[in-house]
């Protein structure tokens, strides 16, 4: 864990560029409504357009709404959609990595890829390093990653990323979030804490459509547990928010977040061996070169 402070603060005032996936519905589109209600000018990214528009709709104000739509499990869609912000945009202030889904039983996406770890992570970590240089033009900038507290007691496992064998939604969803937390951390040693900050939060157990693909047999629980014990997609958009803008954390990086605090992450996430192994597995997954 890395707390690096000093420097930067001055620059966060002001419209910022902000770029969230996952951001039509859940934790994404209630960060947009708050961003944009502080005027920033939002980028907002989904895969399917008609949500997307009424999206943007719905943040309403004077703020400056975009959308992007691209299909985060296909990577040459990833591409495609680095490609199209690098042409519009000659900045990017803000990463926010929120996207992201629960797959009860294995299955792959176009590319062959095991879906949980494709969309939660593959994704994040490919958009984040084909956006780097607009990150460092938009200096000082952020990275966030909407983890959870599903990564404690998981593990990585490099003899089978693809997670062919003994398959659980449970544990693939952990070890995603898991390699979020490594890929933050890092980040925050690859890049100066003055140009941009890296950081993983868990937002709480939300209320979002997350939970629509669990088990058949765990829903009717699960619908249960929404009214009554989770909490709503606003509050779990807070510690997005206070990542995004708050001065206090414009040079904390590295960093795992739970309440607007930093909290120790598990013990698999704190092996900075792990994290370079994971970046050169990750490297080779998506074609980049190490």
């Amino acid at each position: 864990m890395t707390r690096q402070r000093g420097g930067g603060v001055a620059g966060w005032q002001g419209m910022k560029t902000m770029l969230i996936t996952g951001a039509t519905s859940g934790i994404g589109l209630a960060a947009a409504h708050a961003l944009a209600a502080e005027g920033h000018h939002l980028v907002l990214v989904g895969r399917n357009p008609d949500k997307l528009s009424a999206a943007a709709q719905s943040v309403g104000g004077d703020a400056r709404v975009d959308t992007l739509v691209c299909d985060l499990s296909r990577l040459e869609q990833v591409r495609a959609l680095a490609d199209t912000v690098r042409e519009r945009y000659d900045r990017l202030d803000v990463l926010a990595n929120n996207a992201g889904g629960f797959y009860a039983h294995r299955s792959e996406t176009a590319d062959g890829l095991e879906s949980t770890f494709a969309l939660n992570h593959l994704a994040e970590f490919l958009l984040t390093e084909l956006l780097l240089d607009l990150l460092r033009a938009g200096a000082p900038a952020r990275i966030l990653f909407t983890s959870s507290a599903m990564h404690y007691g998981n593990t990585l496992r490099f003899d089978d990323p693809q997670f062919r064998h003994g398959y659980s939604g449970q544990a693939a969803y952990g070890r995603a979030k898991l390699a979020n937390i490594l890929y933050a951390r890092d980040l925050a040693r690859r890049l100066p804490a003055n140009l941009v900050t890296a950081n993983a939060f868990h937002p709480g157990v939300v209320a979002t459509d997350i939970w629509d693909s669990a088990p058949w047999f765990a829903r009717p629980a699960l619908a249960i547990a929404k009214r009554l014990f989770m909490i709503s997609p606003e509050e779990g958009a807070r510690t997005l928010t206070y990542l995004a803008t708050d001065p206090d954390v414009a040079a904390v990086t590295g960093c795992y977040f739970q309440h607007n605090r930093v909290k120790a992450p598990g013990r698999a996430a704190q092996d900075d061996a792990a994290a370079a192994r994971l970046h050169r597995l990750c490297a080779d997954l998506v074609g980049l070169p190490q």
